[in-house]
Protein backbone atom coordinates (compact mmCIF):
# COMPACT_ATOMS: atom_id res chain seq x y z
CA UNK A 1 0.00 0.00 0.00
CA UNK A 2 1.48 3.68 -0.51
CA UNK A 3 0.66 5.79 2.53
CA UNK A 4 1.31 9.43 3.01
CA UNK A 5 1.80 10.77 6.49
CA UNK A 6 0.92 14.48 7.44
CA UNK A 7 2.70 15.31 10.13
CA UNK A 8 5.95 14.29 11.63
CA UNK A 9 5.17 15.15 15.32
CA UNK A 10 5.30 11.90 17.83
CA UNK A 11 2.27 10.02 16.52
CA UNK A 12 3.02 11.02 12.71
CA UNK A 13 6.72 9.96 12.78
CA UNK A 14 6.19 6.35 15.00
CA UNK A 15 3.68 5.94 12.97
CA UNK A 16 5.03 6.17 9.55
CA UNK A 17 8.28 4.49 10.15
CA UNK A 18 6.45 1.40 11.46
CA UNK A 19 4.07 0.93 8.63
CA UNK A 20 7.46 1.43 6.48
CA UNK A 21 8.54 -1.47 8.31
CA UNK A 22 5.40 -3.48 7.53
CA UNK A 23 6.43 -3.28 3.95
CA UNK A 24 4.38 0.00 2.79
CA UNK A 25 5.27 2.57 1.14
CA UNK A 26 5.00 5.77 3.18
CA UNK A 27 5.67 9.38 2.55
CA UNK A 28 6.00 11.15 5.64
CA UNK A 29 4.98 15.19 5.08
CA UNK A 30 6.02 17.99 7.50
CA UNK A 31 5.54 22.05 6.32
CA UNK A 32 8.57 22.82 8.36
CA UNK A 33 11.35 22.21 6.18
CA UNK A 34 14.31 22.05 9.07
CA UNK A 35 12.49 18.89 10.47
CA UNK A 36 12.18 17.52 6.87
CA UNK A 37 15.87 17.88 6.37
CA UNK A 38 17.13 16.80 9.66
CA UNK A 39 14.83 13.43 8.74
CA UNK A 40 16.20 13.04 5.53
CA UNK A 41 19.92 13.56 7.22
CA UNK A 42 19.25 10.28 9.50
CA UNK A 43 18.39 12.71 12.53
CA UNK A 44 15.25 11.89 14.28
CA UNK A 45 14.01 15.23 16.15
CA UNK A 46 12.45 13.24 19.04
CA UNK A 47 13.76 10.76 21.82
CA UNK A 48 12.16 7.56 21.40
CA UNK A 49 14.22 4.25 22.04
CA UNK A 50 15.03 2.60 18.53
CA UNK A 51 13.34 4.52 16.17
CA UNK A 52 16.38 5.85 14.79
CA UNK A 53 17.43 2.52 13.50
CA UNK A 54 14.09 1.34 12.45
CA UNK A 55 14.39 4.62 10.40
CA UNK A 56 17.40 3.80 8.98
CA UNK A 57 16.64 0.45 7.94
CA UNK A 58 13.56 1.51 6.24
CA UNK A 59 15.01 4.60 4.55
CA UNK A 60 17.75 2.30 3.29
CA UNK A 61 15.48 -0.19 2.36
CA UNK A 62 13.65 2.23 -0.45
CA UNK A 63 10.32 2.37 1.88
CA UNK A 64 9.97 5.55 3.69
CA UNK A 65 10.94 8.91 2.51
CA UNK A 66 10.04 12.82 4.05
CA UNK A 67 9.31 15.82 2.18
CA UNK A 68 7.76 19.00 2.20
CA UNK A 69 5.24 18.32 -0.71
CA UNK A 70 2.20 17.43 0.23
CA UNK A 71 0.55 17.52 -3.26
CA UNK A 72 3.10 15.11 -4.77
CA UNK A 73 2.84 12.57 -1.51
CA UNK A 74 -0.51 12.66 -1.36
CA UNK A 75 -1.29 11.49 -5.13
CA UNK A 76 -1.64 7.95 -6.13
CA UNK A 77 -1.85 7.45 -2.30
CA UNK A 78 -4.17 4.48 -1.28
CA UNK A 79 -4.30 6.44 2.52
CA UNK A 80 -3.62 9.36 3.72
CA UNK A 81 -3.12 10.08 7.71
CA UNK A 82 -3.37 12.69 9.40
CA UNK A 83 -1.23 12.91 12.27
CA UNK A 84 -0.72 16.84 13.47
CA UNK A 85 -1.44 18.56 16.67
CA UNK A 86 -4.70 18.83 18.66
CA UNK A 87 -3.47 21.43 21.27
CA UNK A 88 -6.35 22.49 24.23
CA UNK A 89 -7.73 25.37 22.96
CA UNK A 90 -6.97 28.54 25.09
CA UNK A 91 -9.82 29.67 27.03
CA UNK A 92 -12.51 26.50 26.53
CA UNK A 93 -10.74 23.43 26.97
CA UNK A 94 -11.58 21.97 23.86
CA UNK A 95 -9.03 20.72 21.10
CA UNK A 96 -7.99 23.10 18.52
CA UNK A 97 -8.56 21.44 15.20
CA UNK A 98 -6.96 24.61 13.33
CA UNK A 99 -4.37 22.14 11.85
CA UNK A 100 -6.58 18.56 11.25
CA UNK A 101 -8.93 20.93 8.96
CA UNK A 102 -6.08 22.65 6.99
CA UNK A 103 -4.61 19.20 6.65
CA UNK A 104 -7.79 17.68 4.88
CA UNK A 105 -8.91 20.81 2.83
CA UNK A 106 -5.12 20.54 1.33
CA UNK A 107 -5.28 16.54 0.93
CA UNK A 108 -8.71 17.23 -0.74
CA UNK A 109 -7.15 19.18 -3.62
CA UNK A 110 -4.47 17.17 -3.85
CA UNK A 111 -6.43 13.48 -4.64
CA UNK A 112 -6.56 11.97 -7.35
CA UNK A 113 -7.78 9.29 -7.29
CA UNK A 114 -9.56 6.84 -4.45
CA UNK A 115 -8.37 7.86 -0.86
CA UNK A 116 -8.90 6.72 2.55
CA UNK A 117 -8.40 9.61 5.08
CA UNK A 118 -7.48 8.42 7.45
CA UNK A 119 -7.68 10.90 11.31
CA UNK A 120 -5.22 10.01 13.70
CA UNK A 121 -4.86 12.78 15.34
CA UNK A 122 -6.82 12.88 18.53
CA UNK A 123 -10.24 14.24 18.21
CA UNK A 124 -13.53 15.05 19.78
CA UNK A 125 -16.29 12.91 18.65
CA UNK A 126 -17.53 14.43 15.51
CA UNK A 127 -14.82 15.63 14.06
CA UNK A 128 -14.16 13.42 11.40
CA UNK A 129 -18.27 13.89 9.36
CA UNK A 130 -16.58 17.93 9.80
CA UNK A 131 -13.32 15.96 7.80
CA UNK A 132 -15.61 14.19 5.17
CA UNK A 133 -17.69 17.80 4.71
CA UNK A 134 -13.99 20.02 4.49
CA UNK A 135 -12.64 17.35 1.61
CA UNK A 136 -16.17 16.77 -0.30
CA UNK A 137 -16.31 21.18 0.12
CA UNK A 138 -12.78 21.18 -0.68
CA UNK A 139 -12.95 19.05 -3.81
CA UNK A 140 -16.56 17.81 -5.15
CA UNK A 141 -15.35 15.28 -7.43
CA UNK A 142 -13.25 13.37 -4.83
CA UNK A 143 -13.65 9.37 -4.73
CA UNK A 144 -12.70 8.95 -1.19
CA UNK A 145 -13.75 7.76 2.30
CA UNK A 146 -12.99 9.08 5.90
CA UNK A 147 -11.79 6.89 8.49
CA UNK A 148 -11.11 7.41 12.09
CA UNK A 149 -8.01 5.20 13.63
CA UNK A 150 -6.96 6.66 17.32
CA UNK A 151 -3.18 6.08 18.51
CA UNK A 152 -2.33 4.37 22.04
CA UNK A 153 1.00 4.75 22.01
CA UNK A 154 3.04 5.01 25.42
CA UNK A 155 6.07 7.23 24.84
CA UNK A 156 9.09 5.30 25.53
CA UNK A 157 7.74 1.99 24.27
CA UNK A 158 6.06 3.40 21.43
CA UNK A 159 7.49 1.16 18.60
CA UNK A 160 6.62 -2.02 20.84
CA UNK A 161 2.92 -0.56 21.30
CA UNK A 162 3.06 -0.23 17.50
CA UNK A 163 3.73 -3.26 16.62
CA UNK A 164 2.29 -5.95 19.24
CA UNK A 165 -0.89 -3.28 20.47
CA UNK A 166 -3.40 -4.50 23.01
CA UNK A 167 -5.86 -3.49 19.87
CA UNK A 168 -6.33 -1.30 17.03
CA UNK A 169 -9.08 0.47 16.09
CA UNK A 170 -10.72 1.36 13.04
CA UNK A 171 -13.41 3.57 12.45
CA UNK A 172 -15.47 3.47 9.08
CA UNK A 173 -18.30 3.93 7.31
CA UNK A 174 -18.17 2.38 3.94
CA UNK A 175 -16.52 -1.58 2.87
CA UNK A 176 -14.58 -0.30 0.78
CA UNK A 177 -12.66 1.79 3.19
CA UNK A 178 -12.80 -1.32 5.87
CA UNK A 179 -10.52 -3.32 3.21
CA UNK A 180 -8.00 -0.56 2.96
CA UNK A 181 -7.49 -0.16 6.43
CA UNK A 182 -7.65 -3.96 7.02
CA UNK A 183 -5.06 -4.42 3.84
CA UNK A 184 -2.64 -2.00 6.12
CA UNK A 185 -2.88 -3.62 9.24
CA UNK A 186 -2.41 -7.17 7.85
CA UNK A 187 0.43 -7.77 9.42
CA UNK A 188 -1.03 -7.55 13.08
CA UNK A 189 -4.02 -9.23 12.04
CA UNK A 190 -1.64 -12.07 10.61
CA UNK A 191 -0.62 -12.53 14.03
CA UNK A 192 -3.96 -12.75 16.05
CA UNK A 193 -3.75 -9.33 17.26
CA UNK A 194 -7.40 -7.72 18.00
CA UNK A 195 -8.90 -5.20 14.93
CA UNK A 196 -12.03 -3.48 16.31
CA UNK A 197 -14.16 -2.31 13.34
CA UNK A 198 -16.73 0.34 14.68
CA UNK A 199 -18.72 3.44 13.26
CA UNK A 200 -16.42 7.18 13.02
CA UNK A 201 -18.13 8.20 16.66
CA UNK A 202 -17.54 5.15 18.69
CA UNK A 203 -13.44 4.96 17.56
CA UNK A 204 -13.44 8.63 18.05
CA UNK A 205 -15.09 8.09 21.75
CA UNK A 206 -12.97 4.59 22.73
CA UNK A 207 -9.90 6.94 22.51
CA UNK A 208 -10.62 9.50 24.95
CA UNK A 209 -12.79 7.21 27.26
CA UNK A 210 -9.06 5.24 27.57
CA UNK A 211 -7.01 7.98 28.41
CA UNK A 212 -10.05 9.26 30.94
CA UNK A 213 -9.68 5.90 32.56
CA UNK A 214 -6.11 6.16 33.03
CA UNK A 215 -5.87 9.45 34.40
CA UNK A 216 -8.69 8.28 36.65
CA UNK A 217 -6.71 5.25 37.97
CA UNK A 218 -3.49 7.37 38.65
CA UNK A 219 -5.64 10.51 40.29
CA UNK A 220 -7.55 7.46 42.25
CA UNK A 221 -4.13 6.39 43.54
CA UNK A 222 -3.05 9.39 44.15
CA UNK A 223 -5.99 10.74 46.80
CA UNK A 224 -5.52 7.21 48.25
CA UNK A 225 -2.03 8.03 48.86
CA UNK A 226 -2.65 11.26 50.46
CA UNK A 227 -5.03 9.71 52.78
CA UNK A 228 -2.52 6.65 53.78
CA UNK A 229 -0.36 9.40 55.08
CA UNK A 230 -3.10 10.39 57.09
CA UNK A 231 -3.57 7.15 58.74
CA UNK A 232 -0.36 5.29 58.60
CA UNK A 233 -1.08 3.23 55.81
CA UNK A 234 1.82 2.49 52.63
CA UNK A 235 0.14 3.24 49.46
CA UNK A 236 2.58 0.84 47.57
CA UNK A 237 0.99 -2.24 49.57
CA UNK A 238 -2.60 -0.82 48.75
CA UNK A 239 -1.78 -0.78 45.02
CA UNK A 240 -0.57 -4.34 44.83
CA UNK A 241 -3.40 -5.20 47.25
CA UNK A 242 -5.68 -3.92 44.89
CA UNK A 243 -4.07 -4.29 41.70
CA UNK A 244 -3.53 -7.96 42.31
CA UNK A 245 -7.96 -8.22 41.81
CA UNK A 246 -8.09 -8.82 37.79
CA UNK A 247 -11.18 -7.00 37.79
CA UNK A 248 -8.82 -4.10 38.62
CA UNK A 249 -4.85 -4.74 37.10
CA UNK A 250 -1.64 -3.41 38.69
CA UNK A 251 -1.25 -1.00 36.08
CA UNK A 252 -1.44 2.80 36.48
CA UNK A 253 -1.62 2.21 40.17
CA UNK A 254 1.69 4.53 41.11
CA UNK A 255 1.35 7.46 42.80
CA UNK A 256 3.38 9.93 42.46
CA UNK A 257 3.18 13.87 41.61
CA UNK A 258 0.01 13.29 39.11
CA UNK A 259 0.00 12.77 35.25
CA UNK A 260 1.78 15.01 32.54
CA UNK A 261 2.48 14.64 28.35
CA UNK A 262 0.85 15.01 25.34
CA UNK A 263 -2.35 13.10 25.87
CA UNK A 264 -3.51 12.96 29.78
CA UNK A 265 -4.13 16.56 30.35
CA UNK A 266 -5.54 17.40 26.66
CA UNK A 267 -8.09 14.72 26.63
CA UNK A 268 -9.62 14.75 29.86
CA UNK A 269 -9.78 18.53 29.00
CA UNK A 270 -11.50 18.07 25.92
CA UNK A 271 -13.69 15.32 27.20
CA UNK A 272 -14.96 17.45 29.84
CA UNK A 273 -15.87 20.53 27.53
CA UNK A 274 -17.51 17.64 25.23
CA UNK A 275 -19.74 17.02 28.13
CA UNK A 276 -20.57 19.96 29.10
CA UNK A 277 -21.56 20.87 24.94
CA UNK A 278 -23.90 18.05 25.04
CA UNK A 279 -25.23 18.90 28.29
CA UNK A 280 -23.86 15.32 29.92
CA UNK A 281 -21.15 16.75 32.47
CA UNK A 282 -18.51 14.44 32.98
CA UNK A 283 -18.39 14.77 36.69
CA UNK A 284 -15.68 11.89 37.48
CA UNK A 285 -13.02 13.32 34.58
CA UNK A 286 -13.95 17.01 36.19
CA UNK A 287 -12.96 15.67 39.35
CA UNK A 288 -10.02 14.08 38.47
CA UNK A 289 -8.45 17.11 36.50
CA UNK A 290 -8.81 19.35 39.41
CA UNK A 291 -7.39 16.53 41.89
CA UNK A 292 -4.63 16.35 39.40
CA UNK A 293 -3.76 19.64 39.91
CA UNK A 294 -4.34 19.35 43.64
CA UNK A 295 -1.76 16.33 43.66
CA UNK A 296 0.94 18.67 42.08
CA UNK A 297 0.18 21.49 44.83
CA UNK A 298 0.83 18.63 47.63
CA UNK A 299 4.22 17.87 46.13
CA UNK A 300 5.13 21.48 46.57
CA UNK A 301 4.12 21.23 50.18
CA UNK A 302 6.50 18.04 50.72
CA UNK A 303 9.52 19.83 49.25
CA UNK A 304 8.78 23.01 51.58
CA UNK A 305 8.11 20.56 54.79
CA UNK A 306 11.90 19.26 53.71
CA UNK A 307 13.41 22.85 52.86
CA UNK A 308 12.00 23.41 56.95
CA UNK A 309 9.03 25.38 55.74
CA UNK A 310 11.08 28.25 53.43
CA UNK A 311 13.00 27.66 49.71
CA UNK A 312 14.19 31.11 50.34
CA UNK A 313 18.41 30.30 50.31
CA UNK A 314 17.75 26.47 50.04
CA UNK A 315 19.66 24.71 47.48
CA UNK A 316 17.76 21.92 46.08
CA UNK A 317 18.31 18.99 43.58
CA UNK A 318 16.25 17.80 41.30
CA UNK A 319 16.18 14.69 39.13
CA UNK A 320 14.43 13.98 36.03
CA UNK A 321 11.94 17.16 34.26
CA UNK A 322 10.34 15.09 31.60
CA UNK A 323 6.90 13.77 32.59
CA UNK A 324 7.70 10.27 32.52
CA UNK A 325 11.02 8.10 31.68
CA UNK A 326 12.42 7.91 28.05
CA UNK A 327 11.18 10.51 26.52
CA UNK A 328 12.56 14.12 26.03
CA UNK A 329 8.82 15.04 26.30
CA UNK A 330 8.00 18.09 28.68
CA UNK A 331 4.03 18.82 27.69
CA UNK A 332 2.36 19.55 30.99
CA UNK A 333 4.91 17.75 33.34
CA UNK A 334 4.75 18.32 36.79
CA UNK A 335 8.41 19.53 36.90
CA UNK A 336 7.02 22.54 35.40
CA UNK A 337 4.21 23.25 38.26
CA UNK A 338 6.90 22.22 40.84
CA UNK A 339 10.36 23.70 39.84
CA UNK A 340 9.12 27.37 39.87
CA UNK A 341 7.48 27.09 42.68
CA UNK A 342 11.22 26.12 44.21
CA UNK A 343 12.82 29.65 42.21
CA UNK A 344 9.83 32.08 42.77
CA UNK A 345 10.92 30.79 46.56
CA UNK A 346 14.32 31.88 46.81
CA UNK A 347 16.04 28.42 46.20
CA UNK A 348 18.90 27.63 44.19
CA UNK A 349 17.73 24.72 42.02
CA UNK A 350 19.86 22.52 40.58
CA UNK A 351 18.16 19.92 37.90
CA UNK A 352 19.25 16.56 35.70
CA UNK A 353 17.63 14.39 33.19
CA UNK A 354 19.25 12.43 30.51
CA UNK A 355 16.94 14.00 27.93
CA UNK A 356 14.96 17.03 29.25
CA UNK A 357 17.48 19.58 28.88
CA UNK A 358 16.64 20.22 25.06
CA UNK A 359 13.10 21.46 25.49
CA UNK A 360 13.56 21.95 29.75
CA UNK A 361 16.03 24.77 29.26
CA UNK A 362 12.89 27.04 27.71
CA UNK A 363 10.42 25.94 29.94
CA UNK A 364 12.13 26.24 33.73
CA UNK A 365 14.30 29.54 33.23
CA UNK A 366 16.21 30.16 36.66
CA UNK A 367 17.89 26.52 37.01
CA UNK A 368 21.18 25.01 36.51
CA UNK A 369 21.94 22.00 34.52
CA UNK A 370 24.25 19.80 35.91
CA UNK A 371 25.55 16.69 34.21
CA UNK A 372 24.96 13.77 36.61
CA UNK A 373 22.52 13.27 40.31
CA UNK A 374 26.38 14.10 41.92
CA UNK A 375 27.19 17.27 40.85
CA UNK A 376 23.72 18.02 41.00
CA UNK A 377 23.47 17.15 44.70
CA UNK A 378 26.78 18.41 45.90
CA UNK A 379 26.32 21.01 48.63
CA UNK A 380 22.37 20.61 48.21
CA UNK A 381 19.80 20.57 51.37
CA UNK A 382 17.60 18.68 49.74
CA UNK A 383 17.52 15.78 46.46
CA UNK A 384 14.13 15.32 44.98
CA UNK A 385 13.76 12.53 42.30
CA UNK A 386 10.83 13.89 40.17
CA UNK A 387 11.09 11.67 36.96
CA UNK A 388 11.87 7.56 37.69
CA UNK A 389 14.70 7.25 35.18
CA UNK A 390 16.67 3.86 35.02
CA UNK A 391 20.02 6.02 36.05
CA UNK A 392 18.50 7.39 38.96
CA UNK A 393 16.74 3.84 40.23
CA UNK A 394 20.56 2.16 41.13
CA UNK A 395 21.98 5.71 43.27
CA UNK A 396 24.57 5.52 45.21
CA UNK A 397 22.79 6.57 48.41
CA UNK A 398 25.90 6.91 50.29
CA UNK A 399 27.71 8.86 47.57
CA UNK A 400 24.88 11.42 47.32
CA UNK A 401 24.23 11.85 51.06
CA UNK A 402 28.14 12.60 51.45
CA UNK A 403 27.97 15.37 48.80
CA UNK A 404 24.84 17.38 50.16
CA UNK A 405 25.07 19.80 52.63
CA UNK A 406 22.00 18.61 54.33
CA UNK A 407 21.16 15.16 53.05
CA UNK A 408 17.69 14.56 53.15
CA UNK A 409 15.48 13.08 50.43
CA UNK A 410 12.11 13.75 48.50
CA UNK A 411 11.04 10.64 46.63
CA UNK A 412 7.91 11.72 44.63
CA UNK A 413 7.83 8.00 42.52
CA UNK A 414 8.94 5.76 45.66
CA UNK A 415 11.87 4.45 44.05
CA UNK A 416 13.87 4.05 47.62
CA UNK A 417 12.54 2.28 50.79
CA UNK A 418 13.28 5.21 53.96
CA UNK A 419 15.26 2.17 55.23
CA UNK A 420 17.94 2.22 52.92
CA UNK A 421 18.17 5.56 52.06
CA UNK A 422 18.40 6.59 55.86
CA UNK A 423 21.20 3.68 56.04
CA UNK A 424 23.13 5.30 53.49
CA UNK A 425 23.54 8.32 55.74
CA UNK A 426 20.47 10.59 55.02
CA UNK A 427 18.93 12.87 57.52
CA UNK A 428 15.45 11.90 56.12
CA UNK A 429 12.82 10.40 53.89
CA UNK A 430 9.73 11.43 52.26
CA UNK A 431 7.75 9.57 50.03
CA UNK A 432 3.95 9.89 48.73
CA UNK A 433 1.53 7.91 50.28
CA UNK A 434 4.14 6.15 52.88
Amino acid sequence: MRIAMIGTGYVGLVSGVCFSDFGHDVVCVDKAANKIEMLQAGEVPIYEPGLDVLMAKNVAAGRLSFTTDLAGAVDGADAVFIAVGTPTRRGDGHADLTYVMAAAEEIARAITGYTVVVTKSTVPVGTNRKVHAAVAGANPQAAFDVASNPEFLREGAAIDDFMRPDRVVVGVESDRAAEVMAEIYRPLYLRDFPILTTDLESAEMIKYAANAFLATKITFINEIAGLCERVGGDVKEVARGIGLDGRIGNKFLHAGPGYGGSCFPKDTAALARIGQEHAHPMQITETVIRVNDAVKTRMIEKIRDACEDSFNGKTVAILGVTFKPNTDDMRDAPSLTIVPALVGGGAKVRVVDPQGKSEGEALLPGVEWAQDPYSAAKDADVVVLLTEWNEFRALNLADLAETMKAPRMVDLRNVYSEGAVLKAGFESYVGVGR
